[in-house]
């Protein structure tokens, strides 16, 4: 249930090669199923959940199945199958950002504090032998039904090695280590989610890629197992998980909660490789914390945004997402006309969390809290164009260009610290150097 990372800049589209998932895939006969990527978003309040899955994997729907733990049985009208383009816009509102300043006229006579001015975000089977066949394992069919392009079966488990064997026996392959996985989760008396591809439905619906899968339920735990994810990967896994709260910024209780540095000035030529930029930045971030930390990529009250990379999702779209509480009355006007009118807050905030994991480094499934912090915060990068007028135009434009050059060098020495790369490398790539320009005494004590 995730993706990498993704940026503001409309000239790059969002990069889908990361690995994660809630439980894990199990296919039929040989069919090979590689978790690949896929996202997913939690609407919470008041002890009601609402997660919506959406899931993207390297094979044919052919055969393909997943498990989940849930922690309650779901019957058919808390099942739901969702419309994936509104991961796109969660994702596209909530993306880090890069946004671009302009240097003014030093020559020109300005206001105090006008020495920049704002720019935009870049755009921006038979149920009764299968019944008896499960009891001989100590399984119990809790549920069966179909919705949409989907079969369902919610089980029961007195034991892992059962399960996994009735897994085997109804036709899934699934993977090594499955027992111990689901081990954890029948101590908790938890149950198990199990969907499958109705192929003639999928074929029906003329819908290319399997759509979301979305279901609601209540329960005080408010948490996602991560851990069944695991057995489908040989390494490192990202995940992305959007949750949407009534109130205040959401955060890990079991592991540190931590905000990606943000606000930070760097280079122009970021510009041209934002996404790469972004990549290396996280991957620094997440080897200095020992990748033990879950890091805060956006929390900001959906009635507005600044700068904007996306409009905020719309009171409909925000409720196909499961946000109940929503008054009514407000699905019938232009939902975040607060925003656009320069009006106030709205009951929803959205919280991005973004983790890269693996067994050893995260042992337990993610607990949440809703927080009482209601300050917004986003990962936003800045980008600083230089004034292009001549030294020579006036006598403030010769102080200009000695401030330019250092604030260059700085941008240089943040870009380094912020990914981990080379200085001199990215001094030269600018055509700079720091002659001249005396070095922060710690950078000294060990060359």
């Amino acid at each position: 249930m995730a993706i990498l990372l993704t940026t503001a800049a409309i000239a790059f589209g969002p990069p889908r090669d990361a690995h994660a998932f809630c439980g894990f895939f199990v296919g039929k006969a040989d069919a090979t199923l590689v978790n690949h990527a896929s996202e997913v978003a939690m609407a919470r309040h008041d002890g009601k959940t609402v997660i919506s899955m959406s899931n993207d994997y390297q094979g044919e729907p052919k055969d393909f199945a997943m498990v989940v733990p849930v922690p309650v049985v779901l019957q058919k009208g808390q099942v739901h199958v969702g419309d994936p383009e509104l991961f796109d816009q969660l994702e596209a509102y909530s993306a880090p950002r890069l946004v671009e300043y302009y240097d003014s006229d030093p020559c020109e006579v300005t206001a105090l504090g006008a020495a920049a001015r704002f720019g935009a975000a870049l755009s921006a089977a038979p149920a009764a032998p299968m019944q008896r066949a499960a009891n001989a394992r100590g399984v119990k069919i809790e549920a069966q039904y179909s919705v949409g392009e989907y079969d369902i079966v919610i089980l029961s488990a007195k034991q892992s090695d059962g399960l996994a064997t009735w897994l085997r026996e109804n036709g899934y392959k699934i993977p090594a280590g499955a027992s111990a996985a689901l081990a954890p989760y029948i101590r908790q008396d938890m149950k198990f989610f199990v969907a499958r591809v109705n192929l003639k439905e999928h074929q029906k619906s003329g819908i290319e890629h399997l759509r979301p899968i979305q279901f609601a339920f209540e329960s005080p735990k408010f948490m996602l197992p991560i851990r069944l994810g695991m057995i489908n990967s040989s390494g490192a896994q990202d995940l992305i998980v959007y949750i949407l709260t009534r109130n205040g910024r959401v955060e890990t209780t079991n592991y540190r909660t931590v905000k990606l540095p943000t606000g930070e000035n760097v280079p122009e030529s970021v510009r041209a490789d934002f996404q790469g930029f972004y990549k290396a930045m996280f991957s620094e971030q997440v080897t200095r914390n020992d990748m033990r930390a879950v890091f805060t990529e956006y929390a900001w009250n959906m009635g507005w945004c600044d700068p904007c990379a996306a409009p905020p999702l719309t009171p409909d779209e925000l409720r196909a997402l499961g946000v109940f509480w929503l008054d009514e009355a407000a699905r019938r006007g232009p939902v975040f006309a607060p925003m656009m009118y320069g009006g106030g807050a709205v009951p929803v905030t959205l919280t991005r969390l973004h983790l890269r994991y693996t067994a050893e480094t995260f042992p337990e499934d993610l607990v949440f809290q809703e927080t009482q912090d209601t300050e917004n915060y986003q990962a936003r990068y800045v980008m600083q164009h230089p004034w292009s007028g001549s030294a020579n135009a006036c006598p403030a434009a010769k102080n200009y260009f000695v401030r330019l050059r250092q604030r260059k060098i700085k941008e240089a020495e943040t870009l380094a610290d912020l990914t981990g790369w080379n200085l001199d490398s990215i001094l030269k790539k600018a055509g700079l150097n720091r002659g001249g320009v005396e070095q922060p005494w710690w950078q000294r004590i060990w060359q």
